[in-house]
């Protein structure tokens, strides 16, 4: 997920502690995809909370955006919404109540600018 902030930097990338017992209840599929990309693993070696990590992210946003301005963006982020207004209700408090989808964008361009979307750069598949 992304919050998207008028300015040039970098906020925080962290990686929440979860226990074996939410891990190994993981889908096949993501027990495939996140332990290749290293995911899992660095879920259980984190030291970071979920109240550590909404106050570092609601930290960093209301250092650089006033509240209700900033809107949540990512790739089907709606379901990091879902999450995020579940366990870090402050920080959604802060943010705008809409959302950018990049998924969204992406289908639209496909279908509209097949040609021009052939020639964009492909994603990485990390799923972190």
């Amino acid at each position: 997920m992304h919050c998207l902030v008028p300015c040039d930097c970098q906020g925080p990338n962290l990686i929440i502690n979860q226990p074996d017992e939410l891990l190994d209840g993981m889908s096949d599929w993501c027990k495939e995809h996140h332990g290749e990309s290293g995911l899992t693993q660095a879920v259980r070696e984190s030291r970071i909370s979920l109240q550590q990590a909404e106050y570092e992210f609601l930290s960093f946003v209301r250092q650089h955006t006033p509240p209700g301005l900033c809107p949540l963006a990512g790739n089907s982020v709606h379901a990091d919404k879902k999450f995020l207004d579940k366990y870090m209700p402050q920080f959604m408090r802060h943010l705008h109540y809409r959302i950018i989808d990049v998924s969204t964008i992406k289908e639209l361009c496909r279908r509209w600018f097949p040609e021009e979307y052939n020639l964009a750069p492909r994603k990485q598949a990390s799923h972190r």
